[in-house]
């Protein structure tokens, strides 16, 4: 099997091993350029829960001072973390399923890609 082709960021040369029948691995191979970066956009769309949990934990802090400063009674403080915390917690898991679900879509993308370069491989050398 060949070595990939490619150079990586660094400026060093890859040393995956290139796709059957090609000079570059998946990495580095240009007929997949649009696809690595459609899968890399759908990552980052994976990870946009990030805002609403940055807004929480300012409501958070927000809520703190005001429980300080005596502007929030300490008890309808405390209601209203619990609340916050119940809904930040919510939000963590919807992130983390997100992920869960990017990371199958993209393993059974790996596996499928795997079995066809096993099979152009034994089809070359069967």
């Amino acid at each position: 099997m060949s070595v990939c082709a490619g150079i990586k960021r660094d400026g060093g040369r890859c040393t995956a091993p290139a796709l059957p029948g090609e000079g570059y691995c998946y990495g580095h191979h240009p007929d997949y350029a649009e696809k690595r970066r459609r899968n890399a956009a759908k990552s980052h769309k994976a990870r946009s829960a990030s805002p609403e949990i940055a807004a929480i934990k300012e409501r958070l802090s927000a809520l703190a001072d005001d429980v300080l400063k005596g502007s929030v009674d300490r008890a309808d403080g405390a209601v209203v973390a619990q609340i916050l915390n119940v809904y930040l917690r919510a939000t963590g898991m919807e992130l983390k399923i997100k992920e869960s679900e990017e990371l199958e879509r993209r393993l059974e993308e790996l596996e499928e890609l795997q079995k066809r370069q096993r099979q152009a491989g034994a089809s070359r050398w069967g």
